[in-house]
């Protein structure tokens, strides 16, 4: 099984677990593309004149309406729960008058929280030093009280050590709350709601949360921006630059052609076969959603159309205007000769058939093997629909279109040129000048 079918099986056992514990957890799986907070994040801001508090209501809202949408699981927010801390205050004057220092006082809580590093100790036979460090353990500095239980050294007498003095009678404590940690972002105050999109991709999630926010609007001057930390960011930046790339790729494209054929619209005919991909893909995803996914426990399974697969949509441009130029240089070839365009065309699409599909097939198997890879099946799966339909429909369309810019093909050949069309090996003789046998 793949890493997230496997993912997606264990899901409801271990929410199950947690939900009984009353914890949190979070499925993590190693994204294919850059580091994002989670798949789908809103970053909520405050105006200017808006509140810590305020700018926490507003991102608990937002929270529950992560919450609302069915197929997107461990929800979660960067706001810490509100906590005490307790603070210790050394009285310097009973410090003082007991022979106490303040700073041992600091560090005996320090050794007590942190622990200290004594030493080294080298042992005969080990490669590495082993270090010697002090602490107490866990349950002897869990509360106030064990910490206010220890004691430090005085040296009341004449610098001589006079007896243990216990902390309680050195410091006083108090409680006060902790201040939560503020985000910024560009200037403005933010919080960060998370969550994983399970079963559908982030573009569904953002669109669903997109909905509810124009029915049911935040307060007046917060906003909402889920183009920043997540998926949704990397897919639109990734997707406008590929569309910038597909379109610098058919300007080549196109400039090449009209540098060999030295004609604008049989180059464009020839790119007739690049929009015909496009046929094939987007429908060829659909179909193989309704054949091929299928649902893992409670959730979905889809397989989506990534970014990987707009790369192979534009790999896909260079490949298939090479069965464009085949069919329109064949047809050209023989209206010179004298052949009428449509018997042309038909005629190319008969001969050119079967070298069109074998290279059609060879594109395929070679794709094929990386179908099921989790990173390129999208690539994979482009080359297959897009190489099928555009194959199909390049014989039917690139050789009508051509017919119905070039002529209707209703001009009538002499016999001479009739009986050569009947007996194109020795038309291909007499192009050659190769001379022609008896009885030829």
């Amino acid at each position: 099984e793949q890493a997230h079918t496997i993912a997606l099986t264990i899901r409801p056992a271990l929410e199950a677990v947690a939900a009984e514990h009353g914890v949190r957890i979070a499925l993590v799986e190693p994204p294919p593309g850059p580091p994002v907070l989670a798949s789908v994040v809103a970053e909520v801001y405050s105006p200017l004149d808006g509140t810590p508090e305020e700018l926490v209501e507003v991102a608990r809202d937002m929270e529950r309406r992560f919450e609302a949408l069915p197929y997107v699981r461990d929800v979660d927010t960067y706001m810490e729960t509100s906590r005490e801390k307790w603070k210790f205050t050394v009285d310097r004057q009973k410090a003082a008058l007991r022979g106490v220092s303040p700073s041992d006082v600091v560090d005996t809580l320090g050794l007590a929280l942190s622990g200290f590093d004594a030493g080294v100790l080298h042992v005969d036979g080990e490669r590495q030093p082993l270090p010697i460090r002090l602490e107490l353990a866990r349950a002897d500095r869990s509360t106030q009280y064990d910490l206010l239980g220890l004691s430090v050294p005085s040296r009341a007498n004449g610098g001589s050590m006079g007896g243990q003095i216990s902390l309680s009678d050195l410091i006083s404590t108090r409680t006060e709350a902790e201040a939560p940690v503020l985000y910024r972002k560009d200037l403005k105050d933010v919080q960060y709601v998370t969550g994983e999109a399970v079963g559908k991709s982030p573009v569904d999630a953002v669109f669903a949360l997109q909905a509810d926010l124009r029915e049911n609007p935040l307060p007046a001057g917060y906003r909402v921006e889920f183009a920043g930390e997540g998926e949704w960011q990397v897919t639109v930046d990734v997707f406008i630059d590929m569309g910038i790339a597909f379109a610098a790729a058919l300007a080549g494209i196109y400039i090449l052609l009209v540098a060999q054929t030295g004609s604008f619209l049989l180059s464009a005919l020839m790119m007739l076969a690049i929009p015909l991909t496009m046929i094939g893909v987007f429908p060829g995803f659909w179909i193989l959603n309704k054949l091929m996914a299928s649902d893992v426990g409670a959730y979905e399974n889809p397989i989506f159309f990534t970014a990987t697969g707009m790369i192979g949509l534009i790999a896909l441009a260079g490949i298939v205007v090479r069965n464009s130029i085949i069919l329109i240089d064949f047809i050209e070839q023989n209206v010179k000769r004298g052949m009428p365009v449509k018997e042309a065309c038909v005629l190319a699409g008969v001969v050119r058939l079967r070298p069109i599909a074998l290279t059609a097939a060879a594109a395929v198997m070679g794709a094929w093997v990386i179908v099921f890879d989790p990173i390129f099946s999208g690539l994979a799966w482009s080359f297959v629909f897009g190489i099928i339909a555009s194959t199909f429909f390049t014989l039917l369309v690139v050789p009508a279109a051509y017919a119905l810019v070039k002529g209707d093909g209703n001009d009538e050949l002499d016999p001479d040129e009739q009986w050569l069309l009947e007996h194109p090996e020795v038309a291909a003789a007499m192009e050659a000048d190769s001379p022609v046998e008896d009885g030829e």
